[in-house]
C-alpha cells in the first residue's frame, strides 16, 4: 500500500516557473516508476514525465522537453518537477503516479500501468 502527496501547485504568470513535489509513503525498491500525468479542464488526462527508481533514466512528453524536468531524492522517495517557461496551456491538475512493477518503458505512458496515484494539485498559468 503507498500514498502519494503532492504539493508546490499554484497561480503562476506565463513565462514563470514552479516546483512540484510529491512523497510517496511506501517503501519503494526494486524496479519502480514515479511520474506526473496531468488534466485540464475538459481534456484527456496526459502523460508529462516519468523516472525510474533505479536512476539514469526519465520520459517525458514532447511539450515537456526543454521546460520541465524531473528529479527524485533517493532517500526520501520523493520525486520533483521542476517546470519552467509556463504557458496558460500548461494549466492542469498534475497528479504523481508511482508503479512497483511495469511492463515495458512504453507502458510508462499510459496512466492504468500505474497502481497508486495522488490527488493531484493544481498548477494555474495566467496570460
Amino acid at each position: 500500500q503507498a500514498q502519494l502527496e503532492e504539493s508546490g501547485g499554484g497561480l503562476v504568470q506565463s513565462g514563470g516557473s514552479l516546483r512540484l513535489s510529491c512523497a510517496a509513503s511506501a517503501r519503494t525498491y526494486g524496479s519502480y516508476a514515479m511520474g506526473w500525468f496531468r488534466q485540464a479542464p475538459g481534456k484527456e488526462r496526459e502523460f508529462v514525465a516519468v523516472t525510474l527508481g533505479s536512476g539514469g533514466y526519465e520520459q517525458y512528453a514532447d511539450y515537456a522537453k526543454d521546460r520541465f524536468f524531473i528529479s527524485k531524492n533517493k532517500t526520501t522517495n520523493a520525486i520533483f518537477l521542476q517546470m519552467k517557461n509556463l504557458k496558460p496551456e500548461d494549466t492542469a491538475v498534475y497528479s504523481c503516479v508511482l508503479v512497483f512493477t511495469y511492463r515495458d518503458d512504453d507502458s510508462l505512458r499510459s496512466y492504468g500501468s500505474y497502481d497508486y496515484w495522488g490527488q493531484g494539485t493544481q498548477v494555474t498559468v495566467s496570460s
